[in-house]
């Protein structure tokens, strides 16, 4: 089987991805930061090669020229929803200087064939650019030096645009995994008035989105392909609270107006985009919310 490299592996999304390439029988090898953790590849730890960059590209370099790597799935990020002053050199080393030392490794290594991740973000109030917040910003501006590699050396790429991912033992801090912790504490949740929605795909679906991109692009001819990942459906916030309840049975305690609406809150959803061919996502929101429930 080829050798893949999988950037982000440690993560929610990049983990489920790294494990399912495993079970497909590809050679995974991961690069990650020397402070990593791998508590989510725990499972798999021994069947991958991990390289830990120490942000010294000639190792880099070398690293990707010894595995001749058939593709790279360039998942790793800094997400922050509204940034400090001292956080912009984390966002630009992390979603900018790191993606364009993999993309030079690649080109010295005749590694040509990307798929990249981005954000729905990058479509506030569903217009063609227009960047949420800095790190959506920082997500086109990568899509940006992309296009030279593709230009000038014909990389093939696909670029994944991701909505709301969830899925079980998810310890990130969104909300539909702490509506249960909530439920059991009893505790109040304060939360805006609730009317932005939100499109919420299971991870088991996206983790099928990347293989899916990964089979369009060994099929053709691609340049810079650009596919939302979405499930389709969308739901107001206020809604997937009483959908939670309806599923698991569990009330939670919600101030509606507890708290006010961030600055650029996402009340209308990025619906203008293509999407990905020959895959739908499978798992309801009312299964994955049992899912959920049951871990």
């Amino acid at each position: 089987m080829k050798d893949v490299i999988v950037t982000g592996a440690t993560g929610f999304v990049g983990s489920h991805l790294s494990k399912k390439l495993v079970e497909l029988g590809y050679n995974v090898h991961v690069i990650s930061r020397p402070s990593s953790t791998y508590e989510n590849l725990e499972s798999v730890k021994t069947k991958i090669d991990i390289f830990e960059y120490n942000q010294n590209i000639t190792e880099l370099i070398n690293y990707f020229e010894k595995v001749e790597a058939d593709i790279v799935f360039h998942l790793a990020s800094l997400f922050i929803s509204e940034h400090k002053s001292d956080e912009i050199d984390g966002l630009i080393n992390s979603n900018i200087k790191f993606g364009t030392h993999i993309l030079e490794a690649m080109s010295k290594s005749d590694t040509y064939r990307l798929i990249n991740t981005g954000t729905s973000w990058q479509h506030y109030k569903n217009e063609e650019y227009n960047p949420v917040n800095l790190y959506a910003a920082t997500k086109q501006a990568f899509e940006d030096i992309i296009e030279y590699y593709v230009k000038a050396l014909n990389f093939n790429v696909i670029t994944l645009k991701l909505f709301d991912t969830y899925g079980e033992n998810d310890n990130r801090g969104k909300l539909i995994n702490l509506l249960g912790k909530f439920s059991k504490e009893n505790k109040e949740l304060k939360m805006s008035p609730g009317e932005q929605k939100i499109d919420l795909v299971h991870v088991d679906d996206v983790v099928d989105g990347f293989i899916s991109a990964y089979n369009l692009i060994k099929k053709n001819e691609i340049n810079h392909d650009k596919y939302a990942v979405s499930s389709g459906q969308e739901i107001q916030l206020k809604d997937l609270i009483g959908l939670y309840e309806e599923v698991t049975g569990n009330e939670i305690s919600v101030e509606w107006g507890g708290r006010a609406y961030r600055k650029r809150e996402v009340m209308e959803l990025w619906r203008d985009f293509d999407k990905l061919p020959n895959w739908e996502a499978e798992i309801s929101l009312k299964e994955g919310i049992k899912k959920i429930n049951q871990t």
